[in-house]
């Protein structure tokens, strides 16, 4: 079972009215779907669609300043939380910070950072002198990987 660390679902990005609602940059499907964030420190009330991300309201903010002062908060779940994942499916948080080995065994480094440019994800694989070099996450490029390690095949080694 992967680590229960907090994981990164929406950031505040500031204030929207005088009310105390406030504008999330959305980083998860059906954010509504949970009730509560920050180890239960904030309780959704309503969200709804707004330029650029989306407009929340929580229990415990209830005018300008206060929605003010989140800015910049990020809104986090317990892993244990996130919905079972499907044959072949992860999350970014389980792959992050991953030992990354060839067929063989051998150390290469560990997972840095994931991006997408569009066409999938790309792990980007830091090695133990610090350089970089990125991997499309493909069975091809990947073959297999589980909570303890991720295999990459030796033609996509930098």
């Amino acid at each position: 079972m992967p680590s229960d660390r907090p994981v990164t679902l929406a950031v505040v990005i500031g204030a929207h009215g005088v009310t105390g609602e406030v504008r999330l940059k959305i980083f998860a499907e059906r954010l509504e779907t949970f009730g509560a964030f920050n180890a239960g420190t904030l309780t959704l009330k309503s969200l709804r669609p707004g330029s650029n991300g989306a407009i929340a309201r929580f229990a415990e903010v209830t005018d300008r300043n206060a929605a003010e002062a989140l800015r910049g908060t990020e809104l986090t779940v317990p892993r244990s939380a996130l919905p079972p994942l499907g044959e072949g499916e992860y999350y970014h948080v389980d792959l992050l910070g991953l030992p990354v080995v060839d067929h063989a065994g051998a150390s290469i480094g560990t997972v840095a950072a994931i991006d997408n440019f569009g066409a999938g994800d790309v792990l980007e694989i830091e090695r133990p002198d610090g350089r970089r070099f990125m991997v499309p996450m493909t069975p091809a490029a990947v073959p297999e990987w589980d909570d303890a390690r991720l295999v990459i095949d030796a033609r996509f080694v930098e």
